[in-house]
């Protein structure tokens, strides 16, 4: 994979520095630190730690510029998600004194926009490929952020983690690996499959919903978030699946588009029960302090998500009163 193209001057600096050139790196100004350019930059330090690129030095990983970079506009989008979920979390917490109980009230608490209802029942062909083209960037690479954390849990957490993990890249098959049936999805609509294809593209919501599971996943300290978070991703995966299913089945998409999704309704309702049970409420056993770290991971997993659904939506909606907008135009022109 190459390095992308840049989306504003703070990627192209941090682009240029991850080449090995001279560029200095702006520090974070606090004022797009959810937008487009940011997001992106961000996901190409992180994806040094990942698969790299082809054309980027082979220390670019460390390099100090970057590292300093990466840890200043972590501290400020974490504190600005500690700040955004702190209700969430109360809210949990006030809901059960059982994790378990704590983290199904945190689901039923935060409400994302109607994606996947919209992509079952009403949305366009050429929509549900935007999805599935904005989706393939944490897809193509999916479970890897949570990976991280393996070796810093023991015990039960650990064995449930592993065999978590061991069913998401295939369960002993590589032609089963999630994120290749995927790519095989991509392929059967069409879409370039080759990871990292869309990155550059992508909107700066979805570029965080990305990074923030490489955030919590690269820091030891952040490990309990990482397992809530991925608590939120297991426990709210099933029925969406079902829907996405249906509307690449409703809009006409080949089959491989949609056995992708099928596939992770079952299996994720099985996941739902192992990342609730066995990691996370034995992880917080074995240490009660990860408590609120785990319903931190949790609640950000759900608002970021939401917020890179809405995105989407939002834009769809935009296209569309441009499109009535045009259209009433035209009609006016030739009465």
């Amino acid at each position: 994979m190459l390095l992308p193209a840049s989306r504003g001057p703070v990627s192209a600096a941090v682009i240029d520095a991850a080449r090995g050139g001279d560029a200095t790196v702006p520090p974070h100004d606090g004022d797009d630190l959810h937008g487009a350019d940011t997001q992106l930059a961000l996901w190409v330090v992180y994806e040094l730690s990942y698969r790299g690129f082809d054309d980027a030095a082979d220390d670019a990983e460390w390099d100090l510029r970057l590292v300093a970079w990466r840890r200043g506009v972590e501290t400020a989008i974490e504190a600005g998600l500690r700040r955004r979920t702190a209700d969430d979390v109360a809210v949990a917490r006030e809901a059960s004194d059982d994790l378990v109980g704590q983290l199904r009230a945190l689901v039923a608490h935060v409400d994302g926009p109607p994606l996947a209802r919209f992509l079952q029942r009403s949305a366009t062909r050429d929509q549900v490929l935007e999805f599935l083209t904005e989706r393939s960037v944490y897809h193509l690479k999916e479970s890897d952020p949570h990976a991280f954390v393996l070796p810093r849990v023991d015990g039960p957490a650990k064995v449930a983690l592993a065999e978590l993990l061991y069913d998401e890249y295939g369960g002993g098959r590589p032609e089963r690996l999630h994120s290749l049936l995927y790519a095989d999805a991509l392929r059967s609509c069409g879409i370039d499959a080759t990871y990292g294809a869309h990155v550059a593209n992508a909107s700066g919501p979805t570029l965080l919903s990305n990074n923030v599971m490489s955030l919590l996943g690269l820091q030891r300290r952040l490990h309990g978030a990482s397992l809530g978070h991925l608590a939120a991703f297991e426990t709210t995966s099933t029925d969406p699946c079902r829907r996405i299913a249906a509307g690449i089945e409703r809009v006409g998409l080949p089959e491989a588009a949609a056995a992708y999704f099928h596939e992770h309704v079952e299996a994720d309702a099985v996941h739902e029960q192992v990342v609730l049970t066995d990691i996370c409420a034995n992880a917080v056993d074995a240490d009660p302090s990860l408590r609120d770290d785990v319903l931190f991971g949790a609640a950000v997993c759900l608002r970021v998500d939401a917020d890179a659904g809405a995105a989407l939506m939002d834009r769809w909606t935009s296209e569309a009163a441009v499109a009535a907008h045009d259209s009433a135009d035209d009609l006016v022109r030739s009465a």
